[in-house]
């Protein structure tokens, strides 16, 4: 039997040889790394919706500021949109007083409760590390604007005026006499309609910690300095 190829076949077949490009499989090859870096890059700068804020009846969150760890309850966070764990530069809070309990998340603010602060404490926890310390602010800023003269207070407090004519016109520096750095606070006079604030600061780590209350709290500001030592401890173990 004769083995000879036929003239078509060998022509197919050498024609099919021809046509074979050894480039043709780096060149599929760099084409899919080229569409799969391309679907990376679009994943990436997609624009995303930000992350739902938590629960305000989750467990407490660990939150970061200014490098400083805190734990931190849902419910206290007043702004919907810091309830999310991990790095934030604000967290704005509130606790309920005496108990320092978060408020309820159930409950429905009424007109008046948004309006009263006597039975809350006010928490601000920023990254504002320009701010100089009380240490410094006691031995270089505040001393330029105070009055003469020291005004009646608790006792084992220190009231201090400041000038009419200085930045803190119509505020008072309040402090433990004993030790001004723990209870360290600027507290707004009584007025027709100012009832009179305190702002209490505290450096935590990196972060500036300020506490807001209502002035007529100092007449037992022991146990006020007690309860803030005991909610900074809680957010923030040592």
């Amino acid at each position: 039997m004769s083995t000879a190829m036929h003239p078509r076949a060998a022509v197919r077949r050498t024609a099919g040889r021809r046509d074979h490009n050894p480039l043709a499989a780096p060149l599929l090859l760099f084409a899919a790394v080229v569409v799969a870096a391309l679907g990376y890059i679009t994943y990436v700068l997609w624009p995303r919706w930000p992350d739902a804020p938590v629960a305000g009846d989750a467990p407490s969150l660990p939150i970061v500021i200014a490098g400083t760890g805190f734990n931190i309850e849902p419910a206290a966070i007043r702004v919907p949109m810091q309830r999310r764990p991990g790095v934030q530069e604000r967290v704005d809070l509130d606790y309920l007083w005496p108990s320092l309990l978060p408020p309820d998340p159930r409950a429905r603010p009424t007109r008046a409760a948004a309006g009263a602060i006597g039975d809350r404490l006010f928490v601000t926890i920023t990254s504002d590390g320009a701010v100089l310390s009380i240490e410094e602010r006691m031995r270089d800023i505040y001393p330029r604007y105070l009055a003469p003269g020291v005004l009646a207070g608790p006792e084992g407090l220190t009231l201090r005026p400041f000038r009419d004519d200085s930045p803190y016109r119509g505020e008072d520096l309040v402090f433990e006499s004993a030790a001004p750095a723990h209870f360290f606070a600027r507290c707004s006079r009584h007025g027709v309609a100012n009832q009179g604030t305190c702002l209490l600061e505290r450096r935590i780590g990196g972060a500036d910690v300020t506490v807001r209350f209502p002035r007529e709290w100092l007449g037992d500001w022991r146990a006020l300095a007690a309860g803030i030592d005991r909610l900074l401890a809680r957010m923030h173990p040592s």
